[in-house]
């Protein structure tokens, strides 16, 4: 949530970043502004009146001590009705500040200077490639013919349990996705962040902390009986373990990593793009979660866009990094770097990770600060990505290092697998 403070002070200036997103925000803008400008009219004029009740009420206090009970009683009667007046003005306020929060969180993050205009996927930068592309014979076979092939994911046995999104794996493709969980966590406690096991069920409130509602409801599942919300990704529990906390200056960053299962509904997909393990409803994901100080924290992005890189380089896979464009980026974020892994068989690429930095947009909303000693608290920054999910990087093993003789494994999750080869 951008901070009233700035609205007030830079109106045009977060109109103009926010067109870089394709949003509008003029008309918003404007009405957060009169919204706010209400609130305050009315909380000058509820202090005005506390003022006057404690004013009066030393005056009560000094005439019964004189003797004066008449004067006394007039005046505790008029404190009476201006503390009547003022709980009037509390009611009103608490449905005014109610109010500018709901319009408020309806504006995106501002995006970074380094962010690129641009409307669609096709607009965003390739800002470093590196691999060798796979060059596969003429009778290769997509990753779902290659699951089906050797029994290892049921795409059909998932639609019986469930629906279409949610496969079954079975054998060594279970054994597949055990040890790419294990290495990835793995790697991530070696770069020094703390292992978190969270529930994969949240409340309204961590929904709202990291951005994911109102922005996003529609495509998040939510169990309506007890109105919680199963998580798109372990961001949400994970960053939102730190909601109304003061963290120490000293005790930054705050690194922590988690696996979960992941739930999108992903309303909408369909076609060609949408096969096998390209997009799913439930997937698995190891995600890294950094707080930091806020001048800090693109020094961090860039940390994390090499822990990244260093995961899809141990795995021998061809890979890109994109700056995402304006219209290409998510509601929280200010700036995000995509991740997408060359699948040879589909001859396209696939995108595995999101790392981004949302400033001081989501612990504005948990009210995520820090403080240097006795200082006043400041709002921290936060940041988070993908390390890795899987679904997509099990596709690119599968079809990038398929032999006539089966799936070579790369030597890095040799001592996780188990197996060499499937076949």
């Amino acid at each position: 949530m951008l901070q009233i403070s700035l609205l007030r002070e830079k109106p045009e200036f977060v109109i103009e970043r926010l067109a870089v997103k394709n949003f509008d925000a003029k008309e918003l803008v404007h009405l957060i502004l009169s919204i706010d400008e209400d609130r305050r009219k009315i909380q000058n004029e509820q202090d005005g009146l506390l003022n006057q009740q404690n004013t009066l009420a030393k005056q009560v206090g000094d005439l019964y001590k004189s003797g004066q009970k008449a004067e006394a009683d007039d005046l505790k009667n008029k404190s009476t009705a201006l503390k009547a007046s003022s709980q009037e003005l509390g009611e009103k306020l608490a449905l005014t500040e109610q109010q500018l929060h709901q319009e408020l969180v309806k504006l995106p993050n501002l995006p970074s200077e380094l962010v690129p205009p641009g409307k669609t996927p096709e607009d965003n930068e390739v800002v470093h490639q590196e691999g060798a592309i796979p060059k596969l014979p003429a009778d290769a076979k997509p990753h779902w013919e290659l699951t089906s092939k050797y029994d290892i994911i049921d795409f059909e046995l998932g639609v019986k349990l469930t629906g279409a999104g949610f496969p079954v794996y079975k054998g060594k493709g279970a054994r597949l996705q055990r040890a790419l969980i294990n290495y990835f966590l793995d790697k991530a406690t070696e770069a020094g962040f703390r292992e978190i096991q969270p529930p994969i069920l949240v409340n309204r409130d961590s929904g709202y902390g990291t951005g994911q509602l109102p922005d996003k409801d529609s495509q998040m599942y939510h169990v309506q009986l007890d109105d919680f919300y199963l998580i798109p990704t372990a961001e949400v529990p994970v960053t939102n373990i730190y909601r109304d906390v003061i963290v120490k200056s000293e005790e930054l960053p705050v690194k922590m990593c988690a696996y979960t299962p992941c739930f999108r509904r992903e309303a909408g997909s369909y076609g060609k793009d949408v096969r096998g393990l390209n997009r799913l409803h439930q997937f698995d994901k190891v995600e890294i979660v950094q707080i930091q100080h806020p001048e800090k924290s693109y020094e961090t992005l860039d940390a994390m866009v090499e822990h990244v890189s260093g995961l899809l380089r141990s795995l021998q896979l061809p890979f890109r990094i994109l700056r995402l464009c304006g219209g290409d980026m998510s509601f929280a974020s200010a700036l995000t770097y995509d991740f997408e892994v060359f699948s040879a068989a589909q001859q396209k690429w696939l995108e595995v990770s999101s790392v981004s930095n949302f400033e001081s947009f989501q612990s504005n909303r948990m009210k995520l600060r820090y403080r240097s000693g006795t200082d006043k608290p400041v709002l921290a920054h936060t940041l988070n990505g993908s390390a890795l999910a899987l679904p997509r990087i099990v596709a690119a093993l599968l079809e990038n290092n398929q032999t006539a003789d089966g799936v070579i494994m790369p030597d890095a999750i040799r001592s996780y697998t188990g197996f060499d080869k499937i076949n």
